[in-house]
């Protein structure tokens, strides 16, 4: 891993450039001081030669030049050789310098030109000699030069000397060298570390805060410290988490107030990608899909798919490319669903549906007709009669003053009951639009419980009903709006006596707690079926199908303004019922209720 770091990359290529130079700069000066001392040796050898020349040229003493020569020669650590004719002298006195044999400086092409017409001539390598019988080769450095002796034809001095001299002050240098690179690379590792270390410290302290951006921190801030390139990136950096931060919440921000926005539509909002695949979607379109799955026997709580209808209505979508509708009923809700494309610059990159729940505007809509149906078919009754005893009349079949009473009753009794039609749907209308106002009051509910008992008296002695009052002590006081109540204990109190057989039995049952009143309308007549106990608080819902329509028949309205009355008080009611076992009607009031 450290290969892999930047320390370790500037590290390497410090000190792999270093190397190389080092390399190269040892290898030059290697030859160069290898040169040097070879040539040092040879122009010290030449100007012996030169020196010993001119002492054999000067002297005209041979012996004293002769000593004076050996002298030089012990002096400087080297062999001289002076050959006159065929006579020759070897400076062997203290020397170290091997003997080099004579043939040597007649056979040796180079050496042997002295006597062919060279002042000066120089050569090295490796001579053979021997020494107690045996050749031995040695590296020797020769240099020769011409001497004017008189009396002689051809003479020369020769001088020569061993190269390990050389080669030892070569070896040292080398060593100097070697040990020079060694102290350079050690300094150049110890300097290429600090250094790739001083500047991959805030590459590193970048790398954290990158990290700590990726978690979330864009707060992180990295410390300036230098203003160069590194600082400038530092700053950059900085620079880079501000934006960032105020970018992630615009989007934060932005994301909350669409996810707000969808989740408080009333409308269901799918989104679906390129392959109809669903990115987004609100609670609304969740539980249209939840639904449809259900339905479908694939109750699941993840959604992976999307209804058929929809898919089909995607490709509409893309291959169209314009709105489309549908509707369908899923678990017996009416939805109405449009889809428009959305686009990504020329091309269709997915779509968006809107799923509008219609089930109120479609229940609306049937309950209209019904009311008119209805209305329609509780007026045709009364009209007709009023019609036919009116054509009677005109037509003066009654003959009898007391046939005349009978039909004037029944179009009086009609009259009413259209009037009271009339005026029931009014109120229903105020009280569903919310122009009715409750003139509450502070009622005590035993005495106002036993004033509707009273009402009732004579019409229950009439059918041959016994009417109870059930009222628990202790009821007190309680708020509402009497006249309102009252209507819907009568409306009730009438259904049952209406409801129940002679011999049967009616109570009023009162019961009370420190929050709420409770009234139940008991009754053993003969019940409501299970079937029809959800829509009896609907207006014009009969439940006696059978029965016929006529002067004892309600209206329908009764039980629906009932439910109006109660709910407008804040109240609840219901019912509970078995055939021929009779009804229970209750409803509770809230004690108090301030306006």
């Amino acid at each position: 891993m450290f290969w892999r770091s930047v320390v370790g990359k500037l590290w390497f290529t410090i000190l792999l450039l270093v190397s190389v130079v080092l390399s190269i700069l040892m290898a030059l000066l290697l030859q160069f001081f290898e040169r040097y001392h070879v040539n040092e040796a040879e122009l010290q050898l030449m100007n012996h030669a030169e020196m010993i020349a001119t002492i054999l040229e000067e002297y005209s003493d041979k012996d004293q030049a002769l000593a004076t020569i050996s002298k030089v020669a012990q002096s400087f650590d080297m062999k001289v050789v002076i050959l006159d004719n065929d006579e020759h002298w070897y400076s062997s006195e203290g020397s170290t310098t091997v003997n080099v044999p004579i043939s040597t400086f007649y056979d040796d092409p180079v050496l042997s030109q002295v006597f062919t017409g060279e002042d000066r001539v120089v050569s090295q390598g490796d001579f053979p000699f021997i020494e107690d019988g045996v050749e031995i080769h040695s590296e020797i450095m020769v240099v020769g030069r011409t001497v004017q002796i008189a009396g002689t034809d051809q003479s020369a001095v020769f001088l020569y000397r061993s190269l390990q001299a050389i080669e030892k002050t070569t070896s040292e240098t080398k060593r100097i060298i070697y040990f020079s690179a060694g102290i350079a690379i050690v300094l150049t590792t110890i300097f290429a570390f600090f250094l790739s270390s001083r500047i991959t410290a805030p590459l590193r302290k970048m790398r954290q805060a990158a990290l700590e951006m990726t978690k979330g921190n864009y707060d992180t801030k990295i410390p300036i410290l230098t203003i160069d390139e590194i600082g400038q990136l530092a700053i950059a950096f900085n620079r880079m988490g501000r934006e960032l931060n105020r970018n992630i919440t615009a989007l934060n921000q932005e994301k909350e107030q669409l996810s707000r926005i969808l989740s408080s539509m009333a409308d269901g909002v799918i989104t679906l990608d390129r392959k109809g695949r669903i990115m987004v979607t609100n609670p609304l379109a969740e539980r249209f899909i939840q639904a449809w799955y259900y339905e479908q026997g694939m109750n699941i709580k993840v959604v992976e798919d999307l209804p058929q209808a929809i898919k089909v209505l995607f490709q509409q979508v893309v291959v169209l490319e314009c709105e489309q509708f549908t509707e369908i009923d899923v678990q017996g809700r009416s939805w109405v669903i449009m889809m428009t494309p959305l686009y990504d610059e020329k091309f269709v990159r997915g779509a968006v549906a809107v799923l509008r729940d219609v089930t109120e505007e479609r229940r609306h809509d049937k309950l209209r007709k019904d009311f008119i149906a209805n209305v329609s078919h509780e007026l045709r009754t009364p009209i007709s009669m009023l019609q036919g005893y009116s054509e009677a009349i005109i037509d003066d079949i009654p003959q009898s003053e007391e046939e005349k009473k009978d039909i004037a009753q029944i179009i009086y009794e009609e009259s009413l009951r259209m009037g009271r039609l009339v005026n029931e749907l009014l109120d229903l209308a105020r009280m569903e639009a919310g122009h009715v106002e409750l003139q509450r009051e502070e009622i005590a509910v035993e005495d106002f419980s036993k004033r509707i008992i009273r009402k009732f008296k004579g019409l229950a002695k009439e059918e041959g009903i016994q009417l109870a009052l059930d009222i628990v002590e202790g009821t007190g006081i309680a708020t509402f709006d009497p006249d309102r109540i009252e209507q819907v204990l009568t409306n009730l109190i009438h259904n049952a006596i209406r409801h129940t057989e002679n011999g049967g039995e009616v109570t009023l049952a009162v019961d009370s707690s420190k929050q709420d009143i409770r009234f139940d309308i008991i009754d053993t007549g003969s019940g409501i079926p299970e079937e029809d106990l959800p829509f009896v608080f609907e207006r014009f819902y009969k439940a006696d199908k059978a029965r016929t329509r006529g002067r004892s028949s309600g209206t329908g309205l009764g039980l629906a303004i009932a439910k109006n009355i109660v709910d407008s008080h804040n109240g609840h009611i219901s019912v509970h019922s078995k055939i021929n076992e009779g009804t229970t009607f209750s409803f509770a009031l809230p004690r108090f209720v301030e306006d």
